[in-house]
């Protein structure tokens, strides 16, 4: 086995310990399903339905979270997107990514905020025709600074309780869910 084939595996691994935070149902068992049946389920170049990871960033005082105006979906999102060789575990793939594409640096994970979330993808995504999300809760420092990333046509903070449009109608419900673990931690 290469270091490359380990390293792969550890972040599987560590997909699958995520899964295991979430309450037994439906999502979870399809999740977890789609994460068995393929052993490249995590990676871009594996089945057209494939994991993807991304942060819900909260500002610092908890009332407002980071979107980024996806250029191919047209939507405003959290930031996120496909897991890289570096990558170790599914928190540092989505820290990664909310970094890249918001220019925020020093974002704090929040341990067991984990939301799931599987949405179809339309032509303008190639080959890619589903991505399982697993999305984790994260804060910005209070001096954080943005910047828009090449992947994005903007990013801003908004508050928790109104969301631009077009969103994904599903954020509204993530963000609810996500911000309680957010404000116990």
């Amino acid at each position: 086995m290469t270091a490359s084939d380990t390293a792969r595996n550890a972040l599987r691994d560590d997909a699958f310990r995520t899964l295991s935070q979430l309450a037994p149902g439906p999502a979870k068992d399809a999740f977890e399903a789609q994460l068995a049946a393929y052993d490249d389920a995590l990676w871009r170049d594996g089945p057209p339905e494939h994991f993807t990871a991304s942060a819900v960033v909260f500002s610092a005082d908890l009332t407002q979270v980071l979107l980024v105006l996806h250029k191919k979906a047209g939507l405003w999102l959290q930031p996120g997107g496909h897991f890289e060789p570096g990558d170790r575990t599914v928190t540092g793939a989505a820290l990664r990514e909310a970094a890249e594409e918001s220019g925020i640096e020093g974002l704090t994970a929040v341990p067991g905020a984990i939301y799931v979330h599987r949405h179809d993808l339309a032509a303008a995504f190639g080959r890619c025709s589903a991505h399982f999300d697993l999305r984790i809760a994260a804060v910005a420092p209070p001096d954080a600074t943005i910047t828009v990333s090449d992947e994005s046509d903007d990013v801003r903070w908004w508050p928790v309780d109104r969301l631009p449009e077009p969103t994904d109608p599903d954020l509204a419900d993530c963000i609810d869910r996500l911000r309680p673990r957010v404000l116990s931690a």
